[in-house]
């Protein structure tokens, strides 16, 4: 297998949806700094999300979900390695599994540096929704919870979780406020990706937001989720958590309306929807950038 291959089967680029609340997390601990803390917790973080995203594809090709469409879209509808008969469904079960033991053994690290068990604690409750989102009995995606539990996984979860790691303090006011930004941008790009594989998942039994709003009405719901995850951005501002200068990221709305747009304007058209996919990741990245800039001023 080459490394390409290997990485589209990871779904390397969307690291950033989990690395960076964790960065921003650590980084608001200020005054508090342990680096070997900080790499345990970052390389957890990712080994944790890269563990669901494999089972999240082993699970979709259970379901019949990722089948329904084998079209490969890199931003949505899931690696299709294993519909493109690349990689077998064995594969990533066995994959998730490695992940999750190495992110289970860097926990294990964090409960060796602080003295305590409760890092091993949470991350038991981390993984479990990691893998529930997709996987069965619960398969939250399958239930029209996936996007709340997305909320949780890639913004308090981090966020708190970095935060924690640096000061031992848990739970915090200060680092829950900063964490709503990334949870409700993450759990936009979650959503603006249902909406080109709305038919599939109908076919598969996979209910989702998209659902209830239909493709027509999405983009209603998304600029809810995306005028929350700015209301926050200058909430944070005005209460003192980031430098005013963080609100330079209301720029930001630009992007985020073109999205809209697309969603309502081509709700049927994967090819272009595709667009509102890019953009939303790329307005995800960019927020975190400007918040964790607004940290550091």
């Amino acid at each position: 297998m080459n490394l390409s291959v290997f990485a589209r089967a990871l779904r390397l680029p969307f690291l950033s949806a989990s690395v960076l609340p964790f960065v921003a997390g650590s980084l608001f601990a200020r005054g508090h700094w342990n680096p070997a803390g900080f790499l345990l917790g970052f390389i957890a973080v990712s080994a944790t999300h890269l563990s669901a995203n494999l089972i999240n594809d082993y699970a979709d090709s259970k379901s019949g979900a990722d089948w329904e469409d084998r079209n490969y879209y890199a931003f949505f509808g899931g690696s299709k390695l294993i519909q493109a008969g690349v990689l077998k469904e064995g594969f990533y079960l066995k994959t998730a599994v490695f992940f999750a033991v190495l992110a289970c053994a860097c926990v294990s690290g964090l409960v060796f540096l602080s003295g305590s068990i409760v890092p091993l604690v949470y991350f038991a409750g981390i993984i479990f929704l990691a893998w529930s989102y997709s996987q069965k009995p619960i398969a939250f995606s399958y239930r029209a919870a996936g996007e709340p539990v997305i909320f949780l996984l890639f913004g308090p979860v981090p966020v708190m979780g970095g935060y924690f790691i640096q000061s031992g303090i848990f739970p915090d006011l200060g680092s829950f406020l900063l964490s709503l930004p990334f949870g409700f941008f993450t759990a936009a790009i979650l959503f603006v990706n249902e909406v080109p594989d709305f038919s599939g998942d109908a076919s598969a039994g996979k209910r989702t937001w998209a659902g209830f709003t239909g493709p027509r009405r999405a983009y209603r719901l998304y600029a809810l989720l995306a005028g929350l995850g700015f209301a926050s951005v200058v909430l944070l501002a005005a209460a003192g958590y980031i430098s005013p200068w963080g609100l330079v990221s209301l720029i930001l709305l630009i992007p985020a309306a073109k999205a809209a747009v697309i969603i309502k304007e081509h709700s049927a058209e994967k090819a272009v929807l595709l667009g509102s996919s890019k953009l939303t990741i790329a307005l995800q990245a960019l927020m975190s950038l400007f918040i964790i800039g607004g940290i550091l001023l």
